[in-house]
């Protein structure tokens, strides 16, 4: 099971390294210290912190694009259920949760699983653009 440092869940999270150790201080983000004295988040504990911090909050500001494709989401696998073809990946990405169908060989080849930091990139011929009722 993969883990995260402070700041790259900080990152997942989007919100401060600050804000994520007094969360860990305080007890809200399960926390471990290595023998070094750095600090990591499981990537589990972390899948389910974000899910659970995602209902209802206040919108996560954007962030710049690292790629030509505009449609890039950076978040944090919180499931998995796989067939023996097809597999569904659920994603949160900031208060967005993202669901995607892939095949169950590229959840394999790819290594993803609950926990796992992922970017879903979406590039569709139709979007809906809805405003606020």
């Amino acid at each position: 099971m993969p883990s995260y440092s402070i700041g790259q869940a900080a990152a997942l999270l989007c919100v401060s390294p600050e804000t994520v150790r007094r969360w860990a201080d305080a007890g809200r983000l399960p926390s471990l210290r290595a023998p070094d004295g750095t600090w990591s988040v499981d990537g589990a504990a972390l899948a389910a912190f974000a899910t659970g911090r995602a209902a209802g909050l206040h919108p996560v500001p954007g962030r710049a694009a690292a790629t030509s494709v505009r449609n890039a989401f950076p978040g944090i696998v919180t499931a998995v259920r796989a067939d023996e073809v097809a597999a569904q990946v659920e994603i949160q990405s900031g208060p967005h949760r993202i669901v995607s169908v892939v095949t169950r060989e590229s959840v394999e080849e790819l290594g993803i699983a609950v926990g796992v930091s992922v970017t879903a990139r979406i590039k569709s011929t139709e979007v809906h653009v809805d405003l606020p009722g």
